[in-house]
């Protein structure tokens, strides 16, 4: 297979420097374990020779469950330990390990259930683990393109025009359709569905069913399918049960399972006091498209764009590609959404350094002007009389944007820009 390098490695690199555990989290075969081997073998020029051990071997994992001290004579440091969801009993030992050591990058770890694996990282390693959160590719590792966060602002976009290879709408489908996976693209001989099949089987076997004791597959399976039918749609817990005829409590906790597994993304509203009649509902986007589609049964790119999800579908590929241009720096996403009870939306909205930078999404390559109407609703937190003196809640409004499948990079006014989907 083909490696396909990955925007994240110096992200890596860094953390690792910093703290003496890196815990790599994602979903399922997104290519955790390939990008740390990778890394691992370049370090070897550095006199770096770092051990690989993967909980996955039965007679491994018993060894870290039953004898963790003794698996750590065995596995001395530096080791990346894979899949360490499987022997979490380990975590107070190679606490132990790192606080005698001093070492940075002693313990590289990975681990695809983080909702399993969490509690017992944050109790076990506070303040000596650096977390990175790996999802399937983006746009710019699949082109090989340079990754950054993605930015509203002119200058920066100007820059990338250089940086990127504009794509037509088929060429959008197709990769909106084909998903995220690197397996996708490492080997061309690779079946799209047979793949998500096995990934799908997989996902309800092992993660779902060994560790959270899920009783009927099948109505899990059908509540996946339900939810990528809602992906870039307000999350309504009550309408979710009752397409899966399952209570809205259930429902409730097997979206967690889902978030908590990388599955699916909740975007959650923007809130500010100036702001009286927010919806407090989150966004939900699933983020890997490939799976949605094959769990909805589309059969082909062209069905898909012209199919009555193509929109949604294309608000969820906007949305993953910004989400992921954040967790590959290393960066906790600022993304929020806007909905108020007049039925007015904005799509995206990135808040920094005391900005707010709205993100409007659609699939038209002429949107008009009409796509920045909303903007107006951020206007009263500019203004600090709404705040009864306390001016340090006002906020500013910087650029915003229209991202679309425009041809070029164009200004709407002089606030505001059409931003070609493929400039992301």
């Amino acid at each position: 297979m083909t490696y396909i390098k990955r925007a994240a490695e110096d992200t890596i690199i860094h953390t690792s420097e910093m703290f003496p555990v890196l815990l790599l989290t994602g979903p399922r075969q997104v290519g955790k374990t390939t990008l740390l081997r990778r890394i691992a073998e370049k370090q070897q020029s550095n006199g770096i020779h770092r051990k690989y051990v993967t909980l996955d071997d039965p007679d491994v994992r018993y060894l870290a469950k039953t004898d963790p001290a003794l698996f750590l004579q065995r596995y001395t440091p530096p080791v990346l330990i894979d899949e360490i969801q499987y022997a979490t009993e380990l975590l107070p030992y190679i606490k132990m390990s790192v606080d005698n050591s001093g070492n940075k990058g002693d313990f590289w770890i990975t681990g695809s259930q983080a909702f399993h694996l969490m509690q017992n990282v944050s109790e076990s390693l506070a303040g000596r683990v650096g977390i990175i959160n790996l999802l399937g590719l983006s746009d710019a590792e699949i082109h090989q393109e340079p990754s950054a966060p993605f930015q509203t602002n002119s200058d920066y976009l100007l820059k990338q025009l250089d940086l990127h290879k504009k794509r037509g709408l088929n060429d959008i489908y197709r990769r909106i359709f084909r998903g995220s996976m690197p397996a996708l693209y490492a080997d061309s001989n690779v079946d799209w569905e047979t793949y998500y099949r096995s990934y799908v089987d997989t996902y309800l076997q092992r993660d779902i069913r060994d560790l959270t004791q899920v009783a009927d597959e099948m109505q899990f399976y059908r509540f996946m399918t339900i939810v990528a039918a809602h992906t870039s749609k307000p999350l309504v817990y009550q309408e979710l049960a009752n397409a899966a005829d399952i209570s809205a409590p259930t429902a409730k906790k097997w979206l967690s399972l889902l978030v908590s597994s990388h599955i699916v993304a909740l975007v959650q509203p923007y809130h500010n006091n100036a702001l009286k009649r927010v919806v407090k509902a989150p966004l939900l986007h699933f983020l890997d498209t490939g799976l949605a589609a094959y769990l909805l049964k589309w059969g082909n790119p062209d069905s898909l764009e012209r199919g009555a999800m193509s929109g949604a579908f294309f608000e969820s590929y906007v949305f993953s590609e910004i989400y992921k241009s954040y967790l590959n720096a290393g960066k906790e996403p600022p993304i929020f959404y806007y909905r108020d009870k007049d039925q007015k939306e904005i799509d995206l909205l990135l808040y920094q350094d005391g900005t707010l930078f709205p993100i409007e999404i659609k699939k038209s390559a002429s949107p008009g002007k009409t796509a920045i109407k909303n903007f107006d609703v951020l206007n009263p937190i500019q203004s600090k009389s709404n705040f009864d003196n306390l001016e340090s809640l006002k906020t500013k409004i910087g650029t915003g944007s229209v991202i679309c499948m425009a041809n070029d990079l164009l200004p709407i006014d002089e606030n505001n820009w059409y931003v070609p989907v493929w400039l992301i």
